[in-house]
């Protein structure tokens, strides 16, 4: 399973002076983003947990080599009293503090130095979509370590029933068949909560013709998780292409 699902990291281990990776988030849009982190699990949270960046600003943030359940993504349309119009996470402020983000969202997600030292990470739409990312190791080794990207714009092609619109009657985000309509079989929770018994809906294919390396639901592992050895860095890009 997808977002939240793994076990995080202690506070002491965060700060113990431990090897960290380097991941640099680039602003790649025609407009203002505010990207935010949260380590899922109940782990410690990293020091920054969000920060604005305007068009072709880059930011490096310093994560634990064992980084697990760690998560990226950007906000949009933030106001002064700071709520955004997509990927807010209801903190109020600049910082999510430790709040995850409100659907659709695209994520970066990432479990660093497990399975004797390996990084998994990937693009997951499994909460919708808000903005194309593409997520690329610095260094590295591997079959798998290569860039991972949903680079296509999903809201120009997003469904009526899924889309999420803005003050302008724009479309800012397309929500996932789970986060629109519920049920269990869409949201693989149980009695679907298995590879054997949760697929692709008409939903989930929309994601995946878009954006075929993206995690289109939460069982959508064999073509949309990354790996590498070799503790690189990454850098997470919005609006790649």
């Amino acid at each position: 399973m997808k977002l939240y699902s793994l076990l995080g990291l202690s506070f002491a281990i965060l700060f113990s002076g431990a090897q960290m990776a380097t991941i640099t988030i680039k602003n790649n849009c025609q407009f203002t983003i505010w990207p935010a982190t949260l380590t899922g699990g109940g782990g410690a949270q990293l020091p920054n947990t969000g920060f604005e960046l305007a068009p072709q600003e880059d930011e490096a943030i310093d994560v634990p080599a064992t980084w697990t359940a760690g998560v990226i993504w950007a906000r949009t349309q933030c106001s002064g009293s700071f709520t955004c119009a997509t990927g807010d996470c209801g903190s109020g402020q600049v910082g999510c503090n430790g709040a995850g983000p409100r659907p659709p969202v695209t994520l970066a997600e990432f479990t660093l130095g497990s399975n004797g030292g390996q990084d998994f990470y990937d693009v997951s739409l499994v909460n919708g979509f808000n903005l194309p990312v593409s997520i690329t190791p610095q260094g590295g080794s591997g079959p798998t370590c290569t860039t991972t990207s949903c680079p296509a714009d999903v809201n120009a092609v997003c469904r009526a029933d899924l889309a999420v619109s803005g003050a302008d009657g724009n479309t800012i985000g397309c929500n996932s068949g789970c986060d629109a309509f519920g049920g269990a079989e869409l949201c693989c929770t149980p009695p679907f909560d298995s590879a054997e018994t949760c697929g692709p809906s008409e939903f989930s294919r929309l994601f995946k013709e878009q954006c075929p390396q993206a995690y289109s639901y939460a069982f959508d592992d064999p073509t949309s998780t990354f790996a590498c050895n070799g503790g690189p860095d990454y850098l997470v890009t919005f609006c790649p292409s």
